[in-house]
């Protein structure tokens, strides 16, 4: 059953207040909340946008939140989810970013992160079973699944290139499966075979491409009209960029930004672009919000009141796009679904992202416990070992295992071991 509007909208707010632990976890928090507990959408749907937004440039997550959002009210809809998941970390990424600008070190926000940290690593792990539950069905998945993360964690091969040999792979599995015949619709089996909703599918997505680049341009061109081009063109150009290439989420674009920030337009250190990176894995929402970070520090050296404003714009060049996308193929996804030939490619994408998340998971565990040049962080791995008992025996909720984790923070770092 379909829901009001005014029904639907607490819960993408619950959902973007709620949205720790990277995408992996806020796309179980979003099937938890959206499927299973309210079955506002049947899990096959959930699982095929999933599966369609980890094909885009841009963040999973945030795609996927916009395409639920469209898939119960439409355009209006998508943007009010989207936007939920998104604005409550980009707030309070701005005020983490003035904090870390204008008063340095913050004993308490680093024991605060020590504290999350583990915690929203158990939450991942948790999250990884819940999705591969649903997406390895065969031996033929469970094997695409370990050669994404084979790929991406040993071999650094490009998470585009992953996508579509595992899509590739999902035809072959397919066709295998159906006993050698193509997979290609027949007449029958495609949809809409007098091309009239093929024609209203593109006048949609040109209409859609088309308005957002005149939304992006008004933007600009206002922003140059009012204010001088240093550093506002530099934040357009970088996270415009950066938004176009962002496949395989932040970790995957993070070399990037960074060396442009940093290197290319010398707005902060690289210790604080890493700080910024900690602070977006401890705070909701996508990580791809430390672009909010990095573009905070852009504006910095004209004030507090710059420094807003160039995060801000960081913030809107940085997700425009991938609104434009999803929105504009929204109407696609449940369509392509119905060809033999994508939904097997789309099965393939599914098996690989458990891989892909994964891969995820260990880069986290990595960065929190064993620290380049230094020991392994005891205190941390410790309260992870009782964040895996919490999460997969207590099964404690989300909220309480988050405010678990910064008490135990804190605590730690009273007592002088992290």
């Amino acid at each position: 059953m379909t829901p009001q509007l005014a029904t639907a909208l607490p819960v993408w707010i619950k959902i973007g207040l709620l949205s720790f632990g990277g995408p992996a976890g806020q796309i179980a928090l979003m099937q938890d909340e959206v499927v299973t507990r309210r079955k506002w959408i049947p899990a096959e749907s959930f699982d095929r946008g999933l599966a369609f937004s980890m094909m885009l440039p841009g963040p999973e997550a945030q795609q996927l939140a916009t395409w639920l959002g469209w898939r119960l009210h439409g355009v209006v809809g998508g943007l009010i989810a989207g936007a939920a998941f998104i604005v409550p970390g980009a707030a309070l990424m701005l005020l983490l970013a003035w904090i870390a600008a204008a008063h340095g070190e913050v004993s308490a926000v680093k024991a605060v992160f020590a504290g999350v940290q583990p915690v929203v690593i158990a939450l991942v792990l948790a999250a990884l079973k819940k999705i591969a539950d649903r997406a390895l069905h065969r031996p033929e998945h469970w094997a695409l699944a370990a050669a994404a993360f084979a790929a991406l964690w040993f071999a650094g091969v490009p998470f585009p290139a992953v996508i579509g040999v595992a899509a590739l792979a999902g035809l072959a599995i397919g066709k295998l499966r159906a006993g050698g015949a193509d997979a290609v619709p027949t007449a029958a089996e495609a949809p809409d075979n007098n091309g009239t909703a093929p024609a209203r599918l593109w006048r949609h997505l040109a209409i859609t491409l088309s308005l957002t680049a005149v939304l992006v341009a008004g933007v600009f061109l206002s922003v140059r009209g009012l204010v001088s081009p240093a550093p506002f063109d530099d934040v357009a150009e970088l996270f415009l960029t950066a938004a176009l290439v962002t496949f395989g989420g932040a970790y995957a674009v993070l070399p990037f930004v960074a060396g442009q920030a940093v290197e290319a337009y010398g707005w902060l250190t690289p210790e604080a672009m890493l700080n910024g990176l900690a602070i977006a894995e401890a705070t909701p929402g996508p990580l791809i919000l430390v672009n909010t970070y990095a573009g905070f520090f852009a504006g910095w050296g004209g004030g507090t009141g710059q420094a807003l404003a160039t995060g801000a714009l960081a913030t809107f060049y940085t997700f425009a796009p991938s609104f434009a996308l999803i929105l504009a193929f929204a109407p696609a996804v449940e369509r392509v679904s119905e060809i033999p030939w994508a939904k097997a490619a789309l099965a393939g994408i599914s098996a690989a992202v458990v891989g892909v998340i994964l891969n995820l998971a260990l880069y986290l565990a990595e960065a929190a416990f064993l620290p380049a040049g230094g020991q392994p962080e005891w205190a941390k791995i410790g309260l992870f070992a009782v964040a895996l008992v919490a999460v997969f025996w207590l099964r404690i909720g989300m909220l309480a295992l988050i405010g678990g984790g910064i008490v135990a923070g804190l605590v730690l770092s009273g007592v002088g071991a992290i």
